[in-house]
């Protein structure tokens, strides 16, 4: 029986816009949507409409001074002592209303999994990962992901799995868990020597008892689809297998593609729908098909967004897109006049080839140094041999 599936959509989400020459655009997401919609990806499909989530539910993982601060924030211009007025987190008009929208957002994707409504979830807008107890980081005024498995924990679940595939370590959500072992917080991103948030080692694995419940995977720069592919399945599968999750809750940025200006991993496209097919086939596996998608980050917002994120929302559907399809005639005609002389993909694949040799226990390559020192430090934690590749 095919999946029964919500998307959670509303020209509203647009208002979250840091402003000027930001790189958190909002255009990537109505270009999404575009792009979906002439693909015939949302075909039949309800968008679900969302409300502000209120300040009880926002308290969840951030302090109530904090909420008053995002409040109070546009009419003082800057409040830096909670991190806003910031280059990458400027105060914008209306800041507390379009950040409490992506909660609420994310809120009525989880709702819609917790009640049976909907078998898998998704929310573009969401994914907001940096944002901290009682401050703003980067970009993230309101971490909507931590506020939603907050909530499913008190709806039912007892054991939620947040994978984080965004090039930047999710340390909002992490920080927010680091002691729950209620959930198991993974992240593949890039280094965090080379990379903000400058967290994210392999030696972050939880604290008390929840030990074991942090994983990290940190990747050297350049990293491709393969190299990329080949850590995710040395890790993630493992892990969530042995945690049991009765949800898994996924942060889908695409910052990670070659062409990101904000970031030095090279995956493609196709790397992207290969990672998104993944998450997909373990939810199935280990959480009996439950799956909440969050987006995330992602500045390349002409070529690359809207196409991954095309992706995302057809393989949630299960309506999975032929790498070779053509971008429609109208969408390419709409976004050239938006971005001038900025030459547009023709397909929805980069080309790129995103096979890859599962990981045999090598360390001799600097990718198969960060599997392996992400496997011995909490592998053995969940009772699993760290060097064997069968575990």
């Amino acid at each position: 029986m095919a999946a029964r599936t919500a998307v959670v959509w509303n020209e509203r989400f647009l208002g979250y816009d840091l402003g000027g020459h930001h790189p958190l655009d909002p255009v990537r997401l109505g270009l999404t949507i575009r792009l979906a919609t002439e693909l015939g990806v949302l075909d039949g499909v309800e968008l679900l409409d969302a409300q502000p989530a209120p300040d009880d539910e926002i308290e969840r993982v951030h302090a109530g001074s904090y909420l008053a601060a995002v409040r109070a924030a546009p009419s003082l211009g800057h409040d830096l002592a909670h991190g806003l007025g910031t280059p990458d987190n400027p105060v914008f008009d209306r800041m507390h209303e379009a950040s409490a929208l992506v909660v609420g957002a994310s809120l009525r994707a989880a709702e819609q999994v917790a009640s049976g409504a909907a078998d898998r979830a998704v929310n573009i807008a969401g994914g907001l990962h940096h944002a901290m107890r009682d401050h703003a980081a980067g970009f993230c005024v309101y971490n909507d992901a931590a506020v939603a498995i907050s909530w499913l924990l008190d709806h039912g679940f007892e054991r939620v799995a947040y994978v984080d595939v965004d090039v930047h370590h999710g340390d909002g959500v992490q920080a927010a868990f680091y002691s729950d072992p209620r959930v198991l917080t993974v992240s593949l991103h890039q280094h965090p020597m080379t990379l903000f948030p400058g967290t994210g080692y392999p030696s972050e694995v939880g604290d008390g008892e929840a030990k074991g419940t942090a994983v990290n995977v940190a990747l050297p720069p350049g990293t491709r689809d393969g190299g990329w592919l080949r850590a995710f399945q040395a890790v993630v599968p493992s892990v969530l297998r042995a945690f049991r999750p009765q949800i898994l809750v996924t942060q889908c940025g695409v910052d990670s593609h070659g062409e990101d200006p904000l970031a030095d991993l090279r995956l493609s496209v196709d790397g992207h729908r290969a990672a998104f097919e993944a998450l997909r086939e373990l939810a199935v596996e280990v959480a009996g098909g439950k799956w909440l998608a969050l987006g995330g980050g992602g500045y390349a917002l002409y070529r690359v967004v809207p196409r991954s994120w095309t992706h995302l929302l057809a393989t949630q559907l299960d309506r999975d897109l032929d790498p070779n399809r053509p971008l429609p005639a109208g969408w390419v005609s709409h976004v050239a006049g938006l971005t001038g002389d900025l030459p547009l993909p023709t397909s929805m694949t980069d080309g790129a080839d995103i096979g890859f040799q599962p990981w045999s226990g090598e360390t001799h390559a600097e990718l198969d140094r960060a599997i392996v020192a992400t496997r011995r430090a909490v592998f053995p934690l969940h009772g699993l041999d760290p060097d064997d590749p069968r575990d």
